[in-house]
């Protein structure tokens, strides 16, 4: 069953030699069709960190041994991103309460990140670290960057403490994320992830789990027995 034994990281396949690959094959390989199972890229970039003030440089190594959400946005000074951002600021204390760190990241310099924050009134208690991805490597090691458009998609991956990716959400421009919708999600995987059990739609804090860890087999074809719709709903 796929979904009895947690998250796991999927298997790599063999490495293809580029050269020998034609153009619409190589484009297909630029980019990944989902990081959920795969460990979080390497990467270091120039960051802005609204905090202090002050610019600094991070790395994929900051965020060893933390849970950790990437939230990736096309650009600075646009109209629906500084909504998000905001939104993610204003649960930071919840966030951080998961031990969960939080870093957006954009195509944009890390002075325009700073000249952001201190212009858009929606932004003016800003306490996250905005990453500077200015030749957009980590925009497409994540698989979002929009490559005609130099810019990334909406973009936000959950990942362990070990680095594994278990949860993304993709979108288009138009429509802004729900954060606490990935709150939630965070609850659910730390939860998940703690007390070797899975979670149905919308589980919350203090709600029912199936133990499927210890009654896979009981419960195949019989999840019905063990919870109903209205909880899961409630």
């Amino acid at each position: 069953m796929g979904c009895d034994k947690g998250a796991r990281p999927i298997k790599k396949k063999a490495t293809v030699n580029n050269e020998n690959l034609n153009q619409s094959q190589k484009e297909e390989k630029t980019m990944s069709s989902t990081m959920v199972r795969q460990q979080m890229p390497e990467f270091t970039m120039d960051a802005y960190d609204a905090k202090t003030g002050k610019y600094k440089e991070i790395s994929s190594k900051d965020y060893e041994g933390k849970w950790t959400v990437v939230c990736f946005y096309p650009a600075d000074f646009t109209f629906v991103c500084p909504t998000e951002i905001a939104a993610m600021n204003a649960k930071y204390d919840e966030f951080q309460a998961l031990n969960t760190e939080i870093l957006a990241v954009s195509v944009d310099s890390k002075f325009s990140h700073k000249r952001f924050h201190e212009t858009e009134p929606i932004l003016k208690d800003l306490v996250l670290t905005i990453g500077a991805d200015n030749n957009q490597e980590v925009s497409r090691a994540f698989g979002v960057l929009i490559e005609e458009e130099g810019v990334a998609l909406r973009g936000r991956f959950l990942f362990r403490p070990d680095g594994l990716c278990v949860a993304q959400e993709v979108q288009a421009d138009s429509v802004g994320r729900n954060v606490d919708e990935f709150l939630r999600q965070v609850q659910a995987w730390q939860h998940a992830t703690e007390h070797n059990v899975v979670c149905p739609a919308g589980w919350r804090p203090g709600k029912k789990t199936l133990p499927v860890s210890t009654d896979a087999e009981k419960m195949t074809g019989r999840v019905g027995d063990y919870i109903t719709i209205e909880e899961i709903l409630s």
